[in-house]
């Protein structure tokens, strides 16, 4: 077991901010970023290449303070070098935290145009697309491949700890439970590169993410200039940017998508999953109810309707209405749910299982096959949605046959997960 020393913290600082430009605890708890842990009552810490990260938020500020990996006894901090760190610690936070947009004018404006915004924005204020170094979020967009949130999580952290470069430790304090907790960098490109990668992580439980991560690092490592990912914020459009980032292993336009707006400044990415779609065809009416398969044409036109509807920031509006379609915040929109709501529909796990198109299909199939054994989760919605096509198709496609077959489903499903018990 590692042992790690105890960290070096800074005073807490803080920043004015208010809430409806930023909102902390749902920011950090929606799907974008899967790092932060919670260290305390309205507590969050993360960390990065060099300092442990700590935020709080009050209703006018946001409090931060930096954690160092711990010097020798001998050895302490210089009042400049103190200063300096500060300094950057501000820094890192600022544009983490993208603070140089304007959210709440965004919010004005997308309310203008959309009642359905207008309506759901009063009880999701403040929730704006991090920036994030763009490896990491590569990663962590590949690990999270039919996956859910806290999943996802949990396999960063292990990567993390054995990849990364560790940290110190912090202590979490909930009441009278204290627990010192070690937090590593996120591991470089290189660290990714080595042949044990692929079978560790697969020991770890990264199954056929294993490969994809092995081969992705590579990729980047051997076959791209130092700082490509970087050139693709800075030197290239959206479409160019995702049209490379297609390119890596384990990489759909889904992932690229996420990567894109999520860590390289492309505002207007949407990325479609099913979650999104349903929002689409629920709340925009999109289709009619004629598309019952997220195909590549369906996937870019349900993005081109947020884009047509919203501007240019499509995707930070987006994720307003991501954020309040997951369950984890249903209970803010108690108040506005409409009669659409009701609709019959598949249910899975908390946190939209994702829906890729990936290489090696059947090995992928396999894999999750076996994941859904060991951890019980709810049938892939791609599989769901083929039985639905079946089963419509079989009726006659129209309105009343649709949600017939959708009930179908639920029990076919049903009917399968009483089979996987009795085994």
């Amino acid at each position: 077991m590692e042992i790690m020393a105890k960290g070096r913290a800074t005073a807490w600082a803080q920043l004015p901010i208010s809430l409806n430009q930023l909102c902390l605890a749902t920011v950090l708890r929606c799907g974008q970023t899967f790092r932060w842990k919670a260290s305390g009552p309205d507590e969050w810490s993360c960390g990065f290449s060099d300092r442990i990260i700590s935020l709080r938020q009050s209703s006018t500020h946001l409090h931060y303070r930096a954690t160092f990996p711990p010097l020798p006894k001998s050895q302490k901090p210089k009042p400049q070098e103190e200063e300096k760190e500060q300094k950057e610690t501000l820094e890192i936070v600022k544009n983490y935290l993208n603070l140089s947009v304007d959210l709440a004018s965004l919010y004005e404006k997308w309310s203008q145009k959309d009642p359905n915004f207008k309506r759901k924005a009063g009880e999701f204020g403040g929730v704006r697309m991090l920036r994030q170094e763009p490896w990491e979020c590569l990663i962590g967009f590949i690990c999270s491949s039919n996956n859910n949130i806290s999943r996802i999580g949990q396999m960063v952290d292990k990567l993390c700890a054995t990849y990364g470069t560790p940290l110190g430790t912090i202590t979490h304090s909930f009441g009278d439970k204290r627990e010192e907790v070690a937090y590593h960098s996120f591991p470089s490109i290189e660290s990714l590169t080595a042949a044990t990668v692929e079978d560790t992580l697969k020991k770890l439980g990264f199954g056929y993410r294993a490969k994809y991560i092995y081969k992705t690092a590579c990729m980047v490592y051997h076959d791209r200039p130092v700082g490509f990912l970087e050139t693709l914020r800075d030197e290239r459009d959206y479409k160019e940017a995702h049209a490379e980032l297609i390119k890596f292993t384990g990489v759909g336009p889904k992932v690229a998508d996420c990567v894109c707006l999520m860590s390289l400044d492309k505002m207007g990415a949407v990325p479609v999953d099913t979650h999104v779609w349903q929002i689409a065809t629920r709340d925009y009416k999109f289709g009619k109810g004629k598309h019952r398969s997220l195909t590549p044409a369906i996937y870019e036109a349900v993005g081109d309707l947020f884009r047509d509807l919203w501007g240019e920031e499509a995707g930070w509006a987006h994720s307003v209405l991501f954020t309040a379609d997951l369950r984890a915040f249903s209970d803010r929109l108690e108040n506005t749910k409409t009669s659409a709501s009701k609709k019959v529909k598949v249910e899975v796990k908390e946190e939209e299982v994702k829906v890729e198109i990936k290489e090696e299909e059947e090995e992928v199939k396999t894999e999750v096959k076996e994941e859904e054994e060991e951890a019980k989760v709810d049938v892939k919605v791609e599989e769901v949605i083929t039985v639905v096509e079946k089963r419509a198709r079989k009726r006659g496609v129209n309105g009343e046959v649709k949600v017939k077959a959708e009930v179908v489903v639920k029990e076919e499903v049903a009917e399968r997960r009483t089979r996987r018990r009795r085994r």
